[in-house]
């Protein structure tokens, strides 16, 4: 008998009896529908969980920091050229941007604002999606120019004692920092101690202020949105290096360390490196170098890979529970299948008397049951589509920060595929036992069957 001989007649034997079918494909589209929306919100809930650690920071980024001080240990470790050159030999390691951290104190009219000012390469900016609203961000002009984070202006009070801060008021400053000139002072402690007097009796004077002009300011997100770059103030790191020599002199930078003597080292030191590694599971090895080299290495790696663990976990929890509504149809597919039997047992002695291959008989029935398998789980998926699509839109409606693209349910094209099949190879070994049972019957007792 020709393959398409069998699928016509299992077709068309499944149609001869709607209801009882249409009972079994139930069970199965519910099964289906239970196992691809229980695994879907496992999946959804951990590419959620991956989204927000990207946009805490590169999944793939170190960041490496100076050993704590140890009063035992001669040596001190800094972060300097020397160990971005050697860095950057290693293997996996794409680039390493070096960050140099400082505070300043703003001022514009009666306004003055605490700046916490990031200093990072020119290509380190590329890489971290800031938002430009005006103006373009630091290394393209030739002299130091900042750029201003939007939180920045909530940093800034009437220092005239009228009006207060923002966190008094509620109400930013006057103050476009975009294009008003912006005077800024380095020399933090000058500033506080501007008045008193000496060790000498002299009055200390009030330190130098330098227009520094600004490149841009970050775009201001939308409601019930942040940004973790709003509270810093950026600018090119070699420019500000640069601004900071001369403004010091041969005097200790702030922030930077200094010799016994406490005299200031000719080189600046940078406060971090930022490691940047190809492929996320080389992340733990290369930071484990780093650490044993003896310096404080950091990433995200060791927590998405605990996270991962444990969402694997539950989407193994939820699959499991949908997998029993599954289970449940099998039996309904062998139920059927059996009744089947019993009622076609005449049609079976009658297909053996006139030769039939019992692998025919045996492959008729394991089609009718991979039939009602594939009819439940095309329905099953288009089930799962639907409620994956409410279930978006109520949790979307319920959190307001929650995109399209981190809904709670995702269902994957290799999940559609995979249940699809899985679906089939149920209902074929749910009807395995009720064929083996109709390939074994006698001829002449089936023949004899009323």
């Amino acid at each position: 008998m020709k393959f398409l001989d069998l699928l016509r007649m299992s077709s068309s034997n499944l149609w001869k009896r709607k209801v009882r079918t249409i009972l079994t494909v139930l069970g199965v589209v519910i099964g289906v529908a239970s196992i691809v929306v229980m695994i879907s919100l496992g999946l959804g809930l951990s590419r959620s969980l991956m989204a927000q650690y990207e946009s805490y920071g590169s999944l793939t980024q170190i960041e490496v920091n100076e050993p704590w001080n140890d009063s035992s240990s001669e040596e001190v470790k800094r972060l300097d050229q020397k160990l971005i050159d050697e860095i950057l030999t290693m293997e996996y390691v794409e680039s390493v941007y070096p960050v140099l951290d400082t505070q300043a104190m703003a001022k514009y009219g009666s306004y003055e604002g605490y700046l916490q000012i990031q200093a990072i390469p020119k290509e380190a900016f590329e890489d971290m999606n800031i938002k430009v609203g005006q103006g373009q961000l630091p290394g393209n002009d030739d002299q130091l120019k900042f750029f201003y984070g939007c939180e920045v202006l909530q940093n800034f009070r009437n220092s005239k004692g009228s009006g207060g801060s923002y966190w008094e008021t509620g109400v930013l400053p006057d103050i476009d920092l975009m294009n008003d000139p912006i005077f800024v002072i380095f020399d933090m402690d000058a500033y506080y101690n501007a008045g008193t007097t000496d060790e000498n009796g002299q009055t200390r004077k009030p330190p130098k202020k330098y227009l520094i002009e600004t490149c841009g300011v970050e775009e201001t997100p939308g409601e019930d949105q942040w940004s973790q770059y709003g509270w810093y103030t950026f600018c090119d790191i070699d420019q500000l290096m640069t601004e900071l020599k001369k403004i010091f002199k041969n005097k200790p930078i702030p922030g930077q360390p200094t010799t016994k003597t406490g005299k200031p080292y000719k080189e600046i030191f940078y406060n971090r490196l930022l490691v940047n590694v190809d492929n996320m599971d080389h992340v733990m090895e290369i930071q484990n170098y780093l650490t044993n080299l003896g310096y404080n290495a950091y990433s995200q790696a060791e927590w998405v890979e605990s996270e991962q663990k444990t969402m694997g976990y539950i989407q193994a929890v939820l699959g499991g529970i949908g997998a029993v509504s599954l289970f449940v149809a099998a039996i309904g597919i062998t139920n059927t299948m059996m009744m089947s039997i019993y009622e076609r047992t005449k049609e079976i002695g009658v297909m053996k008397v006139l030769g039939c291959d019992l692998r025919n008989i045996r492959s008729l029935f394991l089609m009718e049951a991979g039939f009602i398998g594939f009819i439940g789980g095309v329905i099953g998926l288009i089930l799962s589509f639907i409620l994956s699509v409410v279930i978006n839109h109520v949790s979307a409606s319920m959190s307001q920060n929650m995109t399209d693209m981190s809904g709670i349910s995702y269902i994957p094209i290799w999940l559609v595929f995979l249940s699809l099949i899985f679906a089939i190879l149920v209902g074929m070994v749910a009807g395995f036992f009720p064929a083996r049972r109709a390939m074994r019957l006698s001829p002449l007792a089936a023949i004899r069957n009323e």
